[in-house]
């Protein structure tokens, strides 16, 4: 907190920034692209810098712009884009920043993440990049949860539990059109997967695979009934998975308390697991 602000000079921002972006986390995110991508094409020209299939891939993925429409002269270009960057809505800037963390190029990803996630955390922004992917969240340990799931789940034996936490997470935090129930069902769905991998029954229900986890890795009945009810109240006849089509009133909320819960749960069991000698 600035001098100015302690002294009640300056207002505190106390309010999460959700379907809006002030002009200051829009000029962070901003000074992100710049230091990180920006300020290292060491060419007047883009087609001899080291950045030029990163370039063309902005052009033709993001922008959706014919490849030959790129102007070569970097600095007509750097400015181009700055002029879009800060006329965009709110969304377009997430969007952006998104899609140049997931695309090739010689930056050093996890820092630029890095760097973005601390000035979304400073300016209240209601976002985080949750590994490569932007999701609404407005609580650190929730995103630590998630993060912490999606890191442990990426060895090759569980991949099938990262893939239904990052579809989860996709569906979240889709900004154009969030799909809750779907989510809910991809959380459940990967700690389904990860208890039947540590039960060694393929073919074991969840119910099935956690009785054998409690007895093998003395697992407390509460957490044991806890998902079992959780995962009947989402394939009942009235739950998720049988009511795609239907109307529902399942909200943001609902979604990211299955998708914490269930990556916390996670990564007790792949936690409890390990320290048994299961190997994954």
């Amino acid at each position: 907190m600035k001098f100015s602000q302690r002294i009640g000079k300056e207002p505190v921002k106390t309010e999460f920034q959700i379907e809006s972006m002030d002009n200051d986390l829009r000029t962070a995110l901003w000074n992100a692209f710049q230091i990180f991508f920006l300020d290292n094409v060491k060419s007047d020209w883009i087609s001899y810098s080291a950045y030029k299939f990163f370039f063309k891939i902005l052009w033709i993925d993001f922008f959706k712009f014919q490849v030959d429409d790129i102007d070569n002269d970097f600095q007509d270009t750097h400015e181009m884009i700055k002029k879009w960057f800060f006329g965009w809505e709110w969304y377009k800037v997430y969007d952006f920043i998104e899609f140049i963390a997931q695309v090739d190029s010689p930056v050093n990803k996890e820092n630029f993440i890095k760097y973005c996630n601390k000035m979304m955390e400073r300016e209240l922004s209601g976002y985080r990049f949750v590994g490569d992917m932007i999701a609404k969240i407005t609580d650190e340990n929730e995103l630590s949860a998630i993060e912490e799931a999606i890191e442990n789940s990426s060895k090759t034996k569980l991949s099938g539990v990262n893939l239904h936490l990052k579809s989860a997470l996709a569906k979240l935090s889709d900004r154009k059109s969030p799909d809750y129930r779907n989510s809910i069902k991809e959380s459940i769905s990967a700690v389904e997967a990860i208890s039947i991998i540590i039960s060694g029954n393929p073919k074991a229900s969840l119910e099935q695979a956690l009785n054998t986890i409690e007895q093998s890795l003395r697992l407390h009945r509460a957490l044991r009934n806890g998902f079992i009810s959780i995962y009947g109240y989402t394939s009942d006849s009235g739950g998720i998975r049988h009511a795609l089509l239907g109307e529902s009133n399942i909200e943001f909320e609902d979604a990211k308390y299955m998708l914490v819960s269930c990556s916390a749960f996670i990564n007790y069991l792949i936690m409890k697991a390990e320290k048994a000698g299961i190997k994954f």
